[in-house]
């Protein structure tokens, strides 16, 4: 049967809306390459953990933190002697300016190493612990104030590593947290760089200078990004042909598509379809 559809794992936690579950023991190997509608964070504490993120291979080695947003496909691929943690949560848990931070750092840096003694590697612990345990009145009170400082303890590690915290808060990051959020949901029909700053009272020169100020690439990376990242999903993961797959990416014009794919990526749409296809079959 043709697959139309990317595999996407909806509604899988419980009415808390947080899960965990450690990493030791836990066989990654057939897991199939899905989507989540929930966050993952992965707290590795020793070991190595292998994953394909939006075809990017992704090697966890030592204490080390990522994270995968909702929509990103992902596959497990390999792990050697890890200890650490899956931490999956519903996004309605994650408050707003945590939120925009994680969505701002959305394929620019979701990883970092951390110090083998960080404070994290106890909270989590600790919160793992009270999940499992506290049923009285204020255990959903708690739950979610505990979630939100892992959150917090999480993001700090990933700005710390980037030396990005004085960038948090001001008028330009606010302007460009806007500006992904409008690629994210707005790439299928917003196509220019042009038509995001018309949305943002801004000129489409200085849009594209606060965002490279912030993530070190221009606005216009960004949406081709957006664009382009899908168009693999679909090529790799489906089995739509490149005129349904433009179709469904806002292009009217398949040939169009075409040549921008292969300006953007080296390879046509077909070329890399056979590639990545081939290459999944090579072991690690």
């Amino acid at each position: 049967m043709a697959k139309t559809e990317i595999l996407f794992h909806r509604d899988e936690l419980k009415s808390a809306g947080i899960e965990i579950i450690t990493m030791e023991g836990l066989e990654f190997k057939d897991k199939v390459p899905h989507r989540d509608d929930h966050f993952m964070l992965i707290i590795q504490e020793k070991g190595s953990f292998t994953l394909e993120l939006d075809f990017r291979k992704v090697i966890l080695s030592g204490p080390s933190l990522c994270y995968i947003a909702p929509g990103q496909v992902h596959q497990y691929l390999n792990q050697e002697n890890n200890e650490g943690w899956l931490i999956f949560i519903e996004t309605s848990l994650i408050a707003k300016p945590y939120l925009e931070i994680l969505n701002t750092c959305l394929n620019a840096y979701q990883t970092c190493q951390i110090s083998p003694d960080d404070l994290i590697f106890n909270f989590v612990s600790v919160l793992r612990s009270i999940l499992t345990t506290q049923k009285d009145a204020f255990s959903d009170s708690i739950k979610i104030s505990l979630t939100d400082s892992l959150i917090g303890m999480f993001i700090q590690n990933l700005l710390q590593n980037r030396n990005s915290e004085k960038l948090i808060g001001g008028q330009k990051y606010k302007t460009v947290v806007e500006f992904k959020h409008l690629v994210q949901h707005q790439y299928k029909k917003l196509k220019q760089v042009k038509e995001y700053s018309e949305l943002l009272n801004i000129t489409p020169l200085y849009l594209n200078e606060m965002v490279k100020e912030i993530t070190g690439f221009s606005a216009s990376h960004w949406i081709r990004e957006e664009i382009i990242l899908e168009a693999q999903r679909l090529l790799y993961y489906t089995d739509l042909d490149i005129k349904q797959i433009a179709y469904q990416l806002g292009y009217n014009d398949h040939a169009y598509f075409s040549r921008f794919f292969k300006k953007n990526t080296g390879n046509t749409a077909s070329q890399f379809r056979i590639k990545k296809h081939h290459l999944s079959n090579d072991p690690l």
